[in-house]
């Protein structure tokens, strides 16, 4: 793939239902949960860039440039994203949950095949049955657009992707590529699966 993709891990959040634990360093099978993350995606990008509005220095100490929200408030993944766009120089930006420790080790490659054969903007994962949509592939000239919706006061990711030039790419054949893990007991699912 000729194509330069820069990543973005959204740490962002505050993990509510982890307790407000910052979920990217929750350990899963005794390294952060981030680190899973990281290994999954680094082979497959040129860059990668960490999202985190809190414990900045230990996200700095895995070795990647680490990055604040423009908008204070914990505005929700938009406002990591559209801060990522302003950090990267590359043709596309790939964005994942820094809490989906499972993520396909073709993610790029097929977000990248269907979103050149739809010759469109933005490519949103799916499992099969449902969109995923802090998975995306998407070219970095869309800030402009994705501020515009923050600062109207919307949230919803997939709001502001359906009124893009997107496609959906299914990953149905790897259904658990995309678990995530917001709570204590399903960190303990996966830390038996694996």
């Amino acid at each position: 793939m000729s194509v330069q993709i820069d990543a973005v891990i959204l740490a962002g959040g505050m993990a509510r239902r982890m307790g407000g634990i910052d979920k990217g360093l929750v350990e899963l099978n005794n390294k952060p949960m981030i680190s899973h993350t990281i290994e999954r995606v680094q082979p497959q990008v040129n860059r990668i860039i960490i999202n985190a509005n809190r414990s900045q220095q230990q996200y700095a100490e895995l070795g990647f440039e680490v990055i604040s929200d423009n908008d204070s408030g914990y505005l929700g993944p938009l406002a990591g994203m559209v801060t990522a766009m302003a950090h990267t120089d590359a043709e596309l930006l790939l964005v994942v949950p820094c809490d989906s420790p499972m993520l396909p080790t073709d993610l790029c490659d097929r977000m990248y095949a269907s979103l050149k054969e739809a010759d469109a903007d933005i490519a949103v994962a799916s499992d099969g049955e449902h969109h995923q949509p802090v998975v995306m592939l998407l070219k970095p000239e869309l800030k402009q657009s994705m501020q515009a919706f923050l600062d109207a006061g919307d949230r919803k990711i997939f709001l502001w992707y359906e009124k893009q030039k997107h496609v959906v790419t299914s990953f149905a054949d790897q259904p658990n590529a995309f678990v995530n893990v917001n709570t204590l007991e399903q960190k303990l699912v996966i830390e038996n699966a694996k």
